[in-house]
């Protein structure tokens, strides 16, 4: 068995009596492990610093990256949550296929579990974890951002029943806010995709308790009005970015939260 914290206090050094085949096929079943001691530890961190300094072939990442989008589909929640981590560390790294795209994209919306943390499972995070990667997709030139919007859109107004509750409205409305820096979008692209959004909020009369769908879709624009106004970092040692069509999102937000406001 293959010792990660140990690699870990290395310095992530790549151990020589291993190849590095056993090796990413282990840092692959680490990330799918229900253990989140084992899944969301060293191996993580290894798995992450590998790719940074590519220590990982190219066709090595790839075939990886192929893994992780087929467990989109995977039984396990933890593995399928997990996979957006990795394909957000490849994508970083330069690596990219169009099929890992659209694989995310039939998981994203269709997604049943929402739980942030799970109490033996650890953290979850299927909406924050897809998030992240969101944006990364957003903001590679060969997706048009106006997709990943789209599939944003898609993932808040999915039926659901539970209540976004780790923040994951935060990190989704800061990787739309990411992906509407992009300046090779029109205005009605910028805004278009709030189209289903504001469908969503007009087609019933909205009792109370709120659908939480509703909540979670509330909750995500609000917070993406506050980074269309103040602009949002790429990270936490940047300036803040302006949104391309500003003014026009900030309008369409105020516009759609309004008809909640109005019933």
């Amino acid at each position: 068995m293959i010792d990660w914290n140990k690699i870990e206090a290395v310095g992530c050094a790549v151990p020589a009596d291993r190849p590095m085949e056993e090796l990413v096929r282990g840092l692959s079943r680490a990330l799918a492990d229900p253990d989140p001691l084992i899944r969301d530890g060293a191996a993580y961190s290894v798995l992450s610093t590998w790719i940074a300094r590519r220590v990982i072939d190219t066709p090595r990442r790839l075939a990886l990256g192929d893994e992780m989008a087929a467990r989109f589909s995977d039984r396990e929640v933890q593995a399928r949550t997990f996979a957006p981590l990795v394909l957000d560390m490849l994508v970083e790294g330069g690596d990219f296929k169009a099929d890992w795209v659209e694989a995310f994209e039939r998981w994203y919306p269709a997604e049943d579990d929402l739980r942030g943390h799970d109490g033996e499972l650890g953290w979850l995070h299927a909406v924050a974890h897809g998030a992240d990667l969101l944006g990364r997709f957003g903001r590679h030139p060969e997706v048009a951002p106006v997709r990943m919007l789209d599939l944003a859109a898609a993932r808040l107004t999915a039926p659901t029943t539970h209540v976004l509750d780790q923040l994951e409205d935060d990190r989704l409305g800061r990787a739309i806010a990411r992906i509407l820096t992009r300046s090779d979008m029109s205005e009605r692209e910028a805004t278009g995709w709030l189209d289903p959004v504001a469908a969503c909020f007009g087609a019933d009369r909205i009792t109370t308790p709120v659908p939480a769908h509703l909540t979670n879709c509330l909750r995500t624009l609000r917070m993406l009005y506050v980074l269309a106004d103040r602009g949002v970092r790429p990270d936490a040692e940047s300036a803040p970015e302006s949104l391309h069509h500003r003014k026009a999102v900030k309008l369409r937000l105020a516009a759609v939260l309004d008809l909640i406001v109005k019933r």
